[in-house]
């Protein structure tokens, strides 16, 4: 399955982002899912896995914690400045 950027509408309420995201974990339990999103948040509770991507190449993989701190995917995605 594929989600791409459900929650990247920044008019929907705190409600309904809530509901949003409820329906995603429902939908993807138990499923592979490939996921394109922005809000680290959203990728954090749905996750229990991740594979970080940049230029077609696996930059990092795990849970959200470790994947969120490497050294790579921060420069990746954040610059220099912030690894």
């Amino acid at each position: 399955m594929m989600l791409s950027r459900t929650k990247a509408n920044r008019r929907h309420g705190p409600r309904r982002r809530d509901r949003i995201l409820g329906a995603d974990q429902r939908v993807a339990a138990n499923r592979t899912v490939l996921m394109v999103e922005h809000n680290l948040r959203v990728v954090e509770n749905l996750s229990d896995t991740i594979t970080v991507l940049a230029r077609g190449e696996i930059l990092a993989e795990g849970d959200y914690r470790s994947v969120s701190r490497n050294a790579d995917v921060i420069q990746a995605y954040m610059g220099s400045g912030h690894a």
